[in-house]
């Protein structure tokens, strides 16, 4: 009996430890379980912190190997993340079209901020700082053009220009093109007559891109010649000197459904120098002085006087009634000269001066120059008077008389 009590006292003991033992255990694995939920709920604010914590559960002694794997292995996404940016270059929210109800565009331009159009052809945007930013800087020669939205305009056209994408050739023909709010229209006001021209958006010069109709709109020879061209010489003569690159961007504005720009944001950065030598934002606006136009399809008339626009196939001319300037057109084989009392109009040389504002070309006569430029064009400034010389005769005529079309305004 006494044997049998001693037993029973033992294994009593025995199970009293083993309880103890087994309820130590299950406290040690719940505090387990709760610690593991803390650092879950922890590594919520980062998918790398949440796979250091997992690789850390299972393999606790590699702990610092893992850490040190997944922040390079995060350096390599990294540098991969940088260098896919550097090859594809895409347009920021690329449209194909701008629309403006006062709200900003993908550049962060707003046309609210756009004073109304004065006497100067741009206005500077942003303090002339352009919207690019640092990802966007690269020195790969790239182009893109947004395609045609679902009213045939043309959208944002965006270009790292080199030396490589300028053209090897003399430009071709791009008057099978024609661009959303196109119309024939011809003032005696306005330089060549045309009050429409096929404007690039990214310069011929720049990246060789001719009928391209992703790169053309209606605008007028005011916006063409002395507000874009200006900025693209500008680039152009950068890069041949330099053998730099120029990111280049240029947005066309469409107000609503309008089909005829309201104008285009231009902005430049030279990029190997950080913006020393080319660096600009500017808004050209697309106006003719004289010329009211109506946007939403590309009709105009004469600023107080009533004005018909022609169709394509039309040869019609629109002359002011006011107007005592006259001039002579062919509209047919049989055409005549018109005339008026005040001033008749007849074939001049390039020797005799006529009004500049009223002549097809200024002739610079200067020996060491020999060149013909439109009268709109910023180097007939910078002439002489004594070697300034206005005239009507053909583009072919001046060419044969041994005078060669000035580079810049490209007459």
């Amino acid at each position: 009996m006494p044997i049998k009590k001693s037993l029973q006292s033992i294994l009593s003991v025995l199970l009293t430890v083993c309880m103890i033992v087994a309820f130590s255990n299950c406290t040690n694995d719940t505090t387990s379980k709760s610690d593991d939920t803390v650092s879950v709920v922890e590594s919520l604010d980062g998918s790398d912190a949440f796979a250091v914590s997992g690789e850390a559960d299972t393999e606790s002694e590699n702990s610092a190997d893992v850490s040190s794997e997944n922040t390079s292995s995060a350096k390599a996404d990294s540098s991969k993340t940088e260098s896919s940016k550097e090859s594809a270059k895409i347009i920021p929210n690329e449209k194909a079209a701008v629309p403006l109800k006062e709200k900003a565009t993908a550049q962060g331009f707003q046309l609210k901020s756009v004073p109304k159009y004065g006497k100067s052809p741009y206005a500077v945007i942003n303090d002339n700082t352009p919207y690019f930013t640092t990802a966007d800087r690269t020195v790969k020669s790239f182009e893109k053009y947004s395609p045609l939205d679902k009213l045939g305009r043309c959208g944002v056209a965006y270009a790292c220009v080199g030396k490589d994408l300028m053209p090897t050739e003399e430009r071709g023909a791009i008057g099978q093109v024609k661009p959303s709010g196109w119309q024939l229209a011809k003032y005696d006001c306005v330089s060549g007559k045309y009050l429409y021209n096929r404007c690039h958006l990214i310069g011929y010069q720049l990246t060789a891109e001719n009928a391209n109709e992703c790169n053309l709109i209606t605008g007028t020879r005011y916006l063409n010649v002395d507000g874009m061209l200006p900025f693209e010489n500008m680039v152009a003569d950068y890069v041949k000197e330099t053998k730099n690159h120029v990111l280049y961007r240029v947005t066309p504005i469409f107000e609503g459904n309008n089909l005829v720009a309201a104008g285009v944001l231009m902005e430049a950065y030279s990029v190997e120098d950080g913006g020393d030598d080319i660096c600009f934002n500017v808004f050209c606006y697309n106006v003719q002085p004289g010329i009211t136009i109506n946007y939403a399809d590309g009709t105009s008339k004469l600023n107080g006087a009533a004005a018909t626009t022609s169709s394509q196939s039309s040869s019609s001319k629109v002359t002011s009634s006011t107007s005592s300037k006259v001039t002579s057109s062919k509209t047919s084989s049989t055409a005549t000269s018109s005339k008026t009392a005040s001033s008749t109009t007849s074939k001049t040389s390039s020797t005799t001066t006529t009004p500049s504002s009223n002549a097809k070309y200024i002739v610079n006569i200067s020996k060491s120059s020999m060149k013909f430029h439109y009268p709109t064009c910023g180097s007939v400034s910078q002439m002489k008077e004594s070697n300034k010389r206005a005239t009507n005769e053909s583009r072919e005529s001046l060419i044969s008389q041994g005078y060669s079309p000035c580079q810049k305004c490209n007459p």
